[in-house]
């Protein structure tokens, strides 16, 4: 018998609950009224592909703070797909599937926080690449001329 072939970041749970997510965002979409096509149906399916791409393209780097940097991404852009179910649910464009969608969400967000505690674990790149973070020296700004006092 032939040995499972392994494919990366779409073998993770919580990549595959994301897929779902992804799939109800723009089935939710597609029923929306020709009026929000720019509006909450577009947000709904940027939120949603973000949150797919965000945990691929976390999965393709190499330090771990830089995988959780797109992890902590993904996890906003599931939350805002939440809130877009949530949005649609308020103004009845969908009726009765607030409950499945939230708790559909909510599994994909447990997965994600257990993965991202998993990558945190691990460190993995620390070794090469030190326990920091790149950080920006803060910049101080001076004005050129002086205000008058009553302005």
């Amino acid at each position: 018998m032939a040995e499972k072939e392994q494919r990366g970041f779409e073998d993770l749970e919580c990549y595959q609950l994301a897929l779902k997510v992804f799939h109800e965002a723009y089935h939710v979409a597609s029923l929306l009224p020709p009026d929000e096509k720019f509006n909450l149906a577009s947000q709904l399916r940027r939120a949603a592909a973000s949150i797919i791409l965000n945990i691929a393209e976390g999965y393709g780097r190499y330090h771990y703070l830089d995988c959780l940097r797109f992890y902590y991404m993904a996890r906003g852009s599931l939350t805002e797909t939440l809130s877009g179910f949530i949005a649609c649910d308020e103004v009845k464009y969908t009726v009765n599937e607030l409950l499945r969608q939230r708790e559909l969400c909510h599994s994909a967000l447990r997965s994600l926080n257990g993965y991202i505690r998993y990558v945190r674990n691990q460190q993995q790149g620390s070794q090469e690449y030190g326990q920091h973070t790149v950080r920006e020296e803060p910049v101080t700004y001076e004005l050129d001329r002086v205000l008058p006092e009553n302005a």
